[in-house]
């Protein structure tokens, strides 16, 4: 046999396992990846279920807060404040539906970080400075929203839904006093609806003012501009106005303070990412990589 052709075998033979070490050696990431991802996902849901078990333990407490703007609107009217138990178990879905809800608010952080723990180690650290700004921006702003709807947005609501009620009139005449001419019409809620109504402002609400959020987050990765948002002002506007006509009750007060704070935000975000946009500016001319667009090199 030919010196050769035994060479090229051996060679062939030699490299066979090298390649299965490197192909062993490339799944080796992914799989510590999976293994990392299980740990924080595992984390997350501890802090869930600890809160959501915390926040069951204290579930009137929290109902009563959340009961306050209903019943603040029924004092203003002279009314009681009371709920009724429609179904024999809705009190016990009240109770969890509190400690979702309070798990999830209170666990937030929790799950903010661990996510964060895991897509950092794959971050240039340029990319980690951009990006942790908003990471604790979102609760903040998730908060101001949710206080905005709790303090402003349910009390006019609630006082609009209360407005349909009627009072009996009382038919009189000289032998016998009745209350046959007009039905009266009382408030009569549902402790589980009324929670759930609750529930969807503050969340409605809380999602709302993650735009300066979302938007910025986008300008500074480049895939919105300050000018292309200017252009589409118009759009926006009628977007706004159908969100505050679905999210607030038919009445001008509440759809006009839905509107004005979602455009002020709106506006916000163009000034924001409109200076996140001069500062790249400033850095890439540093740099002398910054290219002039051809509508300016013309002017």
């Amino acid at each position: 046999m030919p010196c050769g052709a035994v060479t090229g075998k051996t060679t062939e033979l030699a490299t066979k396992p090298l390649k299965e070490d490197e192909l062993e050696d490339s799944s080796a990431p992914l799989i510590e990846h999976l293994a990392e991802l299980r740990t924080r996902i595992m984390w997350s849901m501890a802090a869930f279920i600890a809160a959501m078990i915390l926040c069951y333990t204290v579930w009137q407490p929290i109902y009563n807060i959340l009961t306050q703007p209903i019943c603040a609107a029924l004092e203003a009217r002279g009314q009681s404040c009371q709920l009724q138990i429609i179904k024999l178990q809705e009190g016990f879905f009240t109770a969890i539906n509190i400690s979702f809800f309070g798990g999830f608010a209170l666990s937030f952080p929790i799950i903010a970080f661990q996510l964060w723990r895991f897509v950092a180690p794959g971050l240039y650290r340029s990319e980690k400075a951009a990006f942790l700004p908003f990471l604790l921006a979102s609760p903040i702003m998730f908060a101001i929203g949710a206080t905005f709807a709790y303090y402003v947005i349910l009390p006019m609501a609630y006082d609009f839904f209360l407005s349909f009620q009627q009072a009996p009139v009382v038919a009189t005449t000289k032998e016998v006093t009745t209350t046959d001419s007009v039905a009266g019409i009382a408030f009569q809620g549902s402790m589980q609806e009324y929670l759930s109504l609750t529930i969807k402002f503050i969340l409605a609400f809380g999602l709302s003012f993650q735009l300066p959020v979302l938007l910025t987050l986008m300008g500074k990765a480049g895939l919105v501009s300050s000018s292309g948002l200017g252009a589409a002002r118009r759009y926006a506007i009628v977007g706004i106005l159908v969100l505050a006509a679905v999210a607030t009750p038919p009445d001008v007060i509440s759809q006009v303070v839905l509107f004005s704070v979602i455009y002020a935000l709106y506006e916000v975000s163009i000034q924001l990412i409109r200076r996140i946009e001069k500062r790249r500016e400033a850095e890439m001319r540093a740099n002398g990589t910054w290219v002039e667009d051809e509508e300016e090199e013309q002017a």
